[in-house]
């Protein structure tokens, strides 16, 4: 593993060989540290890579091309020593390719890159599949950044608010031992501000499906917004854990999601899974922007 950093003239990001991990986001003009961390008192991680599942699978496997599979959730991508591919000033890319090991446990061969490219304040994360084999393959892919909620010490995060690019209300699938059990939660927003309170994530992650919003910022005791993740994804997740008054928010944009409870299926038939024929390429986007 190795840490690669690069810079413009208002940000500098660091990332991690393993698991082409975003570890540290900070404002050259104020030294400021946007990014959880990853004290394993409360999460270990700080922007791991979904791949390539997002969620957890009922009864940890899952089943393709007549066989039966077991996978951690959020796969196994999170755990791998990516090879750097390119790096100038403001863009970095990373390359991971399938092998022996990855195809006794997902029986498609895959190349997945990982880049990071400086925009003003803003780091656009960028991801793209590519399907060697000559079948098609089935995955999904996720963000799972986490960021400093309160952003300054001595804050309290009970103070702070979720601002999406939607006013009324959000839905959220409700999780039931790590799975969607069918049943919904609503919240209601005020001006599209949803107050972070001590029991918010009490239920496990918020996960938001069918583009309801493609905007989501932290705001702090001003109402303001210190950092925004914009995406085109269409379902996302928002976590803590449970329980641990931990000092970190996670924004997730997502192409896929855990199983859901009653799920009998094949992997291809997985509600939001991904499809990429041979020969294909899948590509997608989002940004974290600080203000």
């Amino acid at each position: 593993m190795a840490l690669f950093q690069i810079s413009n003239e208002k940000i500098t990001i660091q990332v991690d060989s393993l698991g082409a991990e975003l570890k540290s986001l900070q404002s050259v003009a104020l030294g400021k540290e946007y990014m959880w961390q990853a004290d394993p008192a409360y999460w270990k991680r700080t922007s791991p890579i979904l791949f390539p599942f997002v969620g957890g699978l009922k009864n940890g496997v899952y089943r393709t091309k007549g066989g039966e599979y077991p996978m951690c959730q959020h796969g196994f991508a999170r755990d791998m020593e990516f090879q750097l591919k390119s790096q100038v000033a403001t863009e970095i890319w990373f390359r991971l390719e399938s092998n022996e090991e990855t195809l006794s446990k997902y029986p498609y061969p895959f190349v997945l890159e990982i880049g990071y490219e400086l925009a003003g304040c803003t780091v656009v994360v960028k991801w793209r599949v590519k399907n060697p084999g000559q079948e098609t393959m089935y995955f999904s892919i996720g963000g799972h950044p986490g960021f400093l909620c309160p952003i300054d010490e001595g804050g309290k995060q009970t103070e702070y608010q979720i601002l999406f690019d939607r006013k009324d209300q959000v839905v959220s699938s409700c999780i039931e031992n790590g799975l969607v059990n069918g049943q919904t939660d609503l919240y209601r927003l005020q001006d599209g501000k949803l107050p972070i309170t001590e029991h918010l994530f009490d239920g496990d992650a918020l996960v938001i499906e069918n583009h309801q919003a493609q905007s989501v910022a932290l705001a702090g005791p001003d109402g303001k917004a210190y950092l925004t993740v914009a995406f085109d994804a269409p379902l996302f997740g928002i976590w803590s854990p449970p329980g641990k008054n931990a000092p970190f928010i996670c924004i997730e944009p997502w192409y896929g999601r855990c199983d859901s409870a009653d799920f009998a299926g094949e992997l291809k038939e997985r509600e939001w899974e991904q499809e990429l024929a041979a020969g294909a390429e899948f590509t997608a986007e989002y940004k974290i922007t600080i203000s």
